[in-house]
């Protein structure tokens, strides 16, 4: 007589045993990939933030997801937008998915900081000066040409909408950075914690699949003062954003020290602060013998509307890495 199988068998948790089992691995079964990424960290292309004293302390991987976080007007955009900015000038291929700020405006903030001039000042005003804007958006127009897209939607957006642009951004265009901004554009409702926690996971492995890095725009929870340096517990919404993603990046305006120039003039001793500070608090998959979150003071160069990494530095010139013109 044959021995028959019932229902009563747990056949799911036997699976489950078995092929937990498979992935148990002596340690020494991975020895021989590790030796082969020493080998391969010296020739595998590293891409930074713009400023170079940064390099020892951070950089872009492929596969990650980074959060730029901050209270509302304290530079989030500008600063992505400048690093998208950098990514181009590295080599790199970018799409920024803006769902706050219309492509048109997204693109004079660009060329702004392309041109490191004030469009408003006197010298631009009438038609000669507008002419000669206008050549400026060419020249940036052909340095952007086959490195740089805008996605064309303001207001809302599906998440599935968001994950399916960013996959053919990667397979279809060859692009190894998307912006998008910002996540509450993404998943509307503040306290709905499982969209927001599902849709971050699905970047986290969008990212992964792709061989992409995903920048994600996020707002921080308005503090008691304004002139508070946040930390990674002020993002708001879910915890498991932060838990789930590579790298957390705040973005702190440095108020106390414009509150002060209002009130004393020069005789403020903040005078020789940063005007803004870029607050590395998640950097997973650092390798190196700096901070791997490092606290990075920035300066805004007004004509150009970007940062600049020390007091009297000149605007970024960003066809070149490091952003200096010859």
């Amino acid at each position: 007589m044959p021995e028959y199988l019932t229902d009563d068998i747990d056949f799911a948790a036997y699976l489950k045993d078995t092929d937990a089992k498979t992935k148990v691995k002596p340690a020494a079964d991975f020895v021989q990939d590790a030796k082969d990424r020493l080998r391969s960290r010296s020739k595998t292309k590293r891409v930074f933030l713009p400023w170079p004293k940064c390099n020892d302390s951070f950089e872009f991987r492929r596969g990650e997801v980074t959060i730029w976080a901050g209270q509302n007007g304290h530079g989030k955009t500008d600063v992505t937008t400048q690093i998208s900015m950098s990514l181009i000038g590295q080599d790199e291929k970018v799409c920024v998915a803006s769902f706050e700020m219309k492509p048109v405006t997204t693109i004079g903030r660009m060329v702004r900081m392309f041109a490191m001039t004030n469009p408003f000042s006197e010298e631009y005003q009438g038609d000669a000066g507008v002419e000669i804007l206008e050549g400026l958006y060419d020249d940036f127009g052909s340095w952007t040409e086959g490195r740089m897209w805008l996605y064309d939607q303001t207001g809302t957006a599906r998440p599935d909408t968001v994950l399916g642009m960013v996959k053919y951004c990667a397979q279809e265009l060859g692009i190894t950075h998307v912006f998008i901004d910002s996540l509450m554009k993404c998943v509307k409702d503040e306290d709905d914690y499982n969209g927001q926690k599902a849709f971050i996971d699905q970047l986290c492995a969008m990212a992964k699949d792709c061989d992409i890095h995903i920048h994600v725009v996020h707002h921080l929870k308005k503090p008691s003062k304004e002139g508070d340096m946040p930390d990674k517990h002020d993002t708001k919404g879910s915890g498991s954003i932060t838990d789930q993603i590579d790298n957390l990046f705040m973005v702190w305006r440095n108020k106390p020290k414009e509150d002060a120039w209002k009130a004393q003039g020069d005789k403020s001793n903040k005078q020789t602060e940063p005007d803004c500070y870029l607050l590395c608090r998640k950097q997973r998959n650092y390798e190196g013998n700096s901070d791997g979150e490092p606290t990075i003071g920035l300066w805004r160069h007004r004509d150009a509307g970007n940062f600049v990494g020390a007091a009297g530095d000149p605007a970024q010139f960003f066809p070149n890495y490091p952003h200096f013109q010859s």
